[in-house]
């Protein structure tokens, strides 16, 4: 890939220990990330991707090893700093929403909004997915897949450098997660965003531009996928 590299890891691991017990829950790996790509990570329950996801995302320290962001070791770095790091560089979407139910859609997205310096106009992002009409609305009012927009709206009124998502299609019937896939494909293809998609969903895979397995723990295999499809193409 001739893409700049926005994240390096490097021999990272993390290990967590219960009472006599000591678990690798991520072994020993060392991957690049790039600027604008859409990575998939693929695995079964337990294989390690959603560590890895928090190690990625700054909710986590890794064990051993480095994570270089913008020439900085988040492995190193205060609490404080990696707090402002999770606030401005990262948005998270979750497979179930975590919406905060007294507010409305745009309030979800204005809270969001208020916790960085330079964020997108509301209004704006609202349209970009398509609920403006229903900026209004709470989330009880919405369908899951609505809500779930509501949440990318959130996420990427910040304009973060990177974009995760963690399983975000596996609480929405098909059409609705295609449709969600779309949103997402359009955000990495047009903003420029680096998103990386969790998901045990094999499927999915089609529409990356790189696929990581994972296994055990372990990255087991990346693949670049020369022709990613666009998600209407897509079937599960």
């Amino acid at each position: 890939m001739n893409k700049q590299v926005l994240m390096k890891l490097e021999e990272v691991k993390k290990t967590y220990v219960m009472g006599e017990v000591t678990v690798e829950a991520l072994k020993e790996s060392t991957v690049d990330i790039y600027q604008g790509e859409l990575l998939v990570i693929l695995g079964p329950s337990g294989s390690g991707k959603s560590t890895l996801l928090n190690l990625i995302g700054g909710m986590d320290k890794p064990t051993t090893g480095k994570i270089i962001f913008k020439e900085k070791d988040l492995s190193k770095v205060k609490d404080k700093e990696l707090t402002f790091y999770r606030r401005q560089d990262v948005g998270f979407v979750f497979q179930f929403y975590n919406l905060i139910s007294d507010l409305t859609a745009h309030e979800n997205v204005d809270l969001a909004a208020e916790l960085v310096r330079d964020p997108l106009p509301v209004d704006e992002v609202l349209q970009v997915v398509g609920l403006f009409d229903r900026k209004d609305h709470f989330p009880a009012q919405m369908s899951g897949g609505e809500q779930q927009r509501v949440s990318i709206a959130r996420a990427i009124v910040k304009q973060p450098l990177l974009l995760l998502c963690d399983e975000p299609t596996g609480a929405l019937d098909y059409k609705t997660g295609i449709l969600v896939l779309g949103l997402l494909g359009e955000i990495s293809r047009q903003r420029g965003t680096t998103v990386v998609i969790v998901t045990h969903n094999t499927a999915i895979a089609a529409m990356a531009d790189r696929v990581m397995r994972m296994r055990s723990g372990e990255i087991v295999e990346i693949n670049h996928n020369p022709n990613p499809l666009p998600s209407e193409r897509i079937e599960w």
